[in-house]
């Protein structure tokens, strides 16, 4: 099957070898049957070191935005994550990792799209994955981007900010988020495992 022979592709990659501050270990979790594909930014620490996306509190967050359970997220093949990188890309000084290394995308993005064809919603978490998929359309700040949601669901996208600890005072600031966006995630996520 053309997805797993890509998949396999994807693992085995070391395009960033040498550039990268430990070897590197892609991450990324799709089947065919993925419906709903979630697009972060990168793996953190925790997740290289797992070798699963989201293990890590910013995985317990977004498993409550989307009203699912770490065995479902984890078990259920309608349930793809797929990075702007597939690769932890260090942690920058200040703490906060380096941003997706733009090389992964070019590589691999387009291929992988291509064989995910049943996807009925993609989760653009963080202000790279929106930049990368909405071009000119998106907005000139994550916020307003994340603002607009409602402009990009007939694409089946909906931007969000990224469930990082580091996104805490983000989320007091704009409680529109939490109140709205969030249920209607939820909704929409069981409905698309329900079907």
């Amino acid at each position: 099957m053309a997805l797993e022979r890509l998949l396999a592709e994807i693992r085995a990659c070391r395009a960033c070898a040498g550039e990268l501050p430990h070897a590197p270990r892609p991450v990324v979790q799709v089947a065919p049957q993925t419906r709903l594909l979630i697009c972060g930014q990168a793996p953190g620490r925790r997740v290289h070191e797992s070798g699963m996306p989201f293990t890590d509190p910013s995985g317990d967050r977004l498993r409550d935005w989307l009203g699912v359970d770490y065995a479902r997220f984890y078990a259920d093949p309608r349930i793809g994550v797929a990075a702007m990188a597939f690769c932890y890309p260090g942690t920058a000084p200040g703490g906060g990792d380096y941003p997706p290394p733009p090389r992964c995308a070019a590589l691999w993005r387009p291929r992988l799209l291509a064989e995910l064809k049943d996807v009925e919603l993609t989760l653009l978490v963080g202000g790279y994955a929106q930049k990368w998929a909405l071009r000119e359309r998106a907005k000139p700040s994550m916020t307003a981007t994340v603002a607009a949601w409602r402009e990009y669901l007939p694409d089946g996208l909906l931007p969000m900010p990224h469930p990082s600890w580091r996104n805490t005072a983000w989320l007091r600031r704009n409680p529109w988020f939490e109140a709205e966006v969030a249920p209607y995630l939820r909704q929409k996520v069981a409905a698309i495992l329900a079907a």
